[in-house]
Parts: C-alpha cells; structure tokens; sequence
C-alpha cells in the first residue's frame, strides 16, 4: 500500500490536472477543507438536422401524371357513389343539416368542408359559355374545379369570374370562386369574412 505521501503527492499532481487555472495556493486551501469539486468542461453536443422527406415537385408530377383522369373512367355514374359519401359526410359535418339549423353556420363549414364529391352548378360567369355546367367535382386545384356532366364530360371549370351553387337536402349555398382561390387544403384553415365585396 502507498504511503501518506505518495499519496499526497498524487493527490496534488491529479488535482493539478484536473484543475490547470486554478493555482497552488487554492488548491492546497481546499485540501484543508477537505472537500474538493472538480471543474468540469461538458462537451458541446451537436445537434444532427433532421432530414425532411422530400415529395414530387410539379413538374415530376405533371411527368407521372398522377393528377390525370384516363379517359375511360371518366364517367358519371362511377362517381355518384363519391357524391352519395360526400352528403354523408356534409350531414355529419352539420349535425344532421335539420330544418331549424342556422343558415350561416353551414354556410361556414361548407366554406371549409372537403368538396370533392359534390354536385355543383355554375349560376352565373362572365363567361356565357360556363353557365349550365352541372356535375360532380372529381378534383379541387387552386385555381380550378374540374367537374364531371352527366354527359360524361370532363371540364375545366376556373373559380375566377364564375358562380357556383351546391344543393344538399334543401339548403343551397353559393360559392363565390374569386374569393375562393385557395387550395382544399388551405381552405380548411382559412377564416372567411362573413361579408365581402362581390366583383361579379
């Protein structure tokens, strides 16, 4: 076993170390008091980024054609299921959509209600051409609504300049499309002013 000095003799040298800009004379007054705190320098630990996935750019999209609908599934009677899930969907959306509910209220949540599946009209445009267009709205985009007609027609129908009116267990609202230049998916987030200036 070490002697009394050997071991002082490391005692000193390893708090040395461990201390190097404290001085002799401190150190030796914490051996005195017979409690000694060693420094210690904590690493800095780097953080790693997290990578965030990356989805198809526009043009990959356009490329992949994932937006297309090929021309033998567009047909009308293969999406009225769609719309028949769509009304479900609004019903429970409204609580029932019962005679006495506010108008305004609903108006509300089918300004931010999914409308995919929805049997819409074009009322009014200043585009003669657009008015009369009925159909089932199989894609929603920022600026557009493409539409399928009993006729089995797919149209692009743009939300600028037109009107459109959607009918679901007696309540018609109406869809101002140039204050609703938003993707489905913004619009869920959006808050509507309840009164606005109409530019058509």
């Amino acid at each position: 076993p070490q002697g009394s000095e050997e071991a002082k003799a490391f005692v000193n040298a390893f708090l040395k170390r461990s201390m190097p800009k404290m001085k002799d004379e401190a150190i030796q007054d914490m051996l005195t008091r017979k409690a000694v705190v060693l420094e210690h320098y904590a690493k800095k630990k780097t953080k790693q980024k997290r990578k965030k996935t990356k989805g198809f750019t526009a043009k990959q999209r356009r490329e992949m054609r994932l937006f297309e609908i090929e021309p033998e599934q567009q047909r009308y009677a293969i999406f009225l299921p769609l719309h028949e899930l769509w009304k479900q969907y609004i019903r429970d959306l409204c609580h029932g959509l019962k005679p006495d509910a506010q108008p305004h209220m609903i108006q509300g949540k089918l300004l931010k209600a999914d409308l995919h599946g929805a049997i819409v009209t074009v009322t009014k445009s200043k585009c003669p051409s657009y008015v009369g267009i009925t159909g089932i709205i199989l894609q929603e985009f920022k600026h557009v609504f493409k539409i399928i007609t009993k006729e089995d027609k797919l149209k692009v129908v743009p939300k600028l300049n037109n009107v459109f009116s959607l009918e679901i267990d007696g309540f018609i609202s109406y869809i101002y499309g140039s204050k609703f230049q938003l993707r489905a998916s913004e619009r869920s987030a959006k808050k509507f002013k309840l009164k606005g200036t109409i530019d058509l």
